[in-house]
């Protein structure tokens, strides 16, 4: 999300002040919502995603 778009809302906190995996949360369900993604769609492709990155850091380590 850009700072444009969340300059627009009134939560009371930025999001640049969050974490950076909140930033980064918040940022994907806006792809998500503004694609119009079907959130069972989502949802599998998020843990097509996760198990990858499980994978990238097993063999980091």
């Amino acid at each position: 999300m850009s700072k444009e778009e969340n300059a627009g809302k009134s939560s009371g906190s930025s999001i640049d002040d969050a974490p950076v995996d909140v930033q980064l949360a918040v940022d994907l369900i806006y792809l998500f919502e503004s694609n119009d993604i079907d959130p069972r769609l989502a949802l599998s492709a998020l843990e097509m995603v996760k198990s990858d990155l499980i994978a990238k850091l097993a063999v980091s380590e």
